[in-house]
């Protein structure tokens, strides 16, 4: 391989499993990267290094990663600054970030109507000239137009869409119906959710296919009531101590990841959204202790924040300011979005534990069933020398929420929920098709930089329901085939 350039690639020297083998190889990650919702670093917020420390990129002989977490952290999404580059850690709220989307919120006010919030007609808006240079920046995104809110959140039930059709005032109706019946039907509940859930019932849904509510309707106020007041109590007994030494690295790295998270959403820039985030991700890792706060576990936070939210929000909620809202209901969105979340994790816990070792058996079954499914894709990276680790180690580890839009996972979490071991199991047959949807843009890069630039870079802005409809209706296709044979994908 010819050399190259020190701000273009990074040598990583690591050990890889392959059965009951290790095998030693060297691979270059492409630097800087982005996903779906992230923009391209600022180069000059990039580190620099001294001359005589200058690291060397192109020798192949750099220190060996000594387990799967530690090659895990020499990985990290390269859109994330250096944790040593941090300042001390500042109160929650005071970061700034290279890319933030400027909002104005000059003489913004806030009504309260039938106990949701509506913007009145001093309304912030973005800033576009910010937005047209975001996009400016995103050279590599498909020539076709783009929707006016990089980053939009709202799905066809939103406002501004086009009136609901008559299927989906039918669809609406028999949600209705279930979640109002004294005892919900939870199979019938998943069937009905598993082609999406409308977004005026997305909330109580959500909660009751986590299994964070009952279906009986009666005890849901009082479990309602019970589980806030315990994680409230959570905060009162544990919060404090994450200046503690014990816990304070734990929570440094915590305070460093919220900032980075969807950084083109407003919403998720606020001081009172991000102290949320702290308190919701420091509890629950500290109730872990097996596995502890990993980077990537912030992200799984959002869509259960923003479905939660959107119950009291009639507006777009990219922009929302989340501090107009009554204490109780802020309060309310934070323990639910917290029980949710740990519902979600605890069938994914193995993705975060010591060595990762769901990521690892996923990845692992991903190169298999990909091989089965699409040997010239297969063939393609090993020609190549593109080691499935390299791009499927965030799809797993961020279930491809940095692939793609935060819409198009609401909308993907919807079927997660509503299918056995969405998470866990369904996920992978969705990376697969994922995967196989870019076909023709894998078979038409001939060298490892273009393929692993295209696999870090996915154009996905313009994804919206439809997109994800197809993708999970190829996933399902895959499931069908290989899933109850798993003989038919294994070498």
């Amino acid at each position: 391989m010819s050399q190259l350039g020190q701000t273009q690639w990074e040598a990583v020297d690591v050990f890889l499993h392959r059965g009951d083998s290790i095998s030693h190889v060297i691979f270059y990650s492409v630097q800087p990267v982005y996903g779906a919702q992230h923009p391209p670093l600022d180069p000059r917020l990039r580190r620099t290094f001294p001359k005589d420390t200058n690291p060397k990129f192109n020798n192949h002989k750099s220190k060996k990663a000594s387990s799967f977490h530690e090659f895990a952290r020499s990985t990290n999404d390269a859109w994330d600054i250096d944790d040593e580059d941090e300042e001390d850690f500042l109160p929650s709220g005071l970061h700034s970030t290279s890319t933030q989307i400027q909002v104005s919120e000059e003489d913004t006010e806030y009504e309260h109507v039938n106990g949701k919030v509506v913007r009145s007609s001093s309304d912030a808006h973005l800033n576009t000239s910010s937005v047209r240079a975001t996009l400016q920046k995103q050279h590599t995104l498909p020539v076709r137009p783009i929707i006016p809110l990089v980053a939009r959140i709202s799905d066809q039930n939103a406002s501004g869409a086009p009136p609901m059709t008559v299927r989906e005032k039918s669809r609406l109706d028999k949600f209705k119906q279930l979640l109002a019946s004294s005892n919900t039907d939870l199979e019938e509940l998943r069937k009905h959710s598993w082609s999406g859930i409308p977004r005026e019932v997305r909330p109580i849904t959500w909660r009751l296919l986590s299994g964070y509510l009952p279906a009986n309707e009666e005890r849901r106020e009082l479990v309602l009531r019970r589980k806030r007041e315990e994680y409230f109590g959570f905060i009162e007994q544990y919060y404090h101590s994450r200046t503690d030494d014990h816990y304070k690295d734990t929570y440094r790295q915590i305070h460093i990841d919220i900032p980075r998270t969807n950084p083109l959403i407003p919403l998720f820039q606020q001081p009172v959204v991000q102290e949320v985030f702290e308190r919701i991700l420091f509890i629950w890792a500290i109730r872990h202790p097996a596995s502890g706060y990993v980077q990537g576990i912030n992200d799984l936070v959002t869509p259960f924040f923003v479905v939660f939210l959107s119950e009291f929000v009639t507006e777009d909620v990219e922009n929302f300011e989340v501090a107009a809202l009554p204490l109780d209901t802020q309060r309310n969105i934070e323990a639910d979005s917290f029980w949710c979340m740990s519902k979600l994790l605890d069938g994914i816990q193995d993705n975060y534990t010591f060595a990762q070792p769901g990521i690892q058996n996923k990845v692992k079954a991903l190169e298999e069933l990909v091989s089965r499914i699409d040997e010239d894709i297969h063939n393609h990276f090993k020609k190549y020398e593109v080691e499935y680790l390299q791009f499927a180690f965030r799809w797993m580890n961020n279930l491809l929420m940095r692939e793609l839009p935060l819409r198009c996972t609401i909308r993907l979490w919807d079927t997660y929920q509503a299918e056995a071991e969405g998470f866990s199991h369904f996920h992978l047959y969705v990376c697969a098709a994922f995967l196989i949807e870019w076909r023709k843009e894998i078979l038409s890069m001939v060298d490892f930089q273009g393929l692993l630039m295209l696999l870090q870079n996915l154009p996905t802005i313009h994804w919206g329901n439809e997109e994800v409809g197809l993708l999970l209706a190829e996933a399902y296709r895959l499931k069908y085939m290989f899933a109850d044979a798993p003989s038919h994908y294994k070498r």
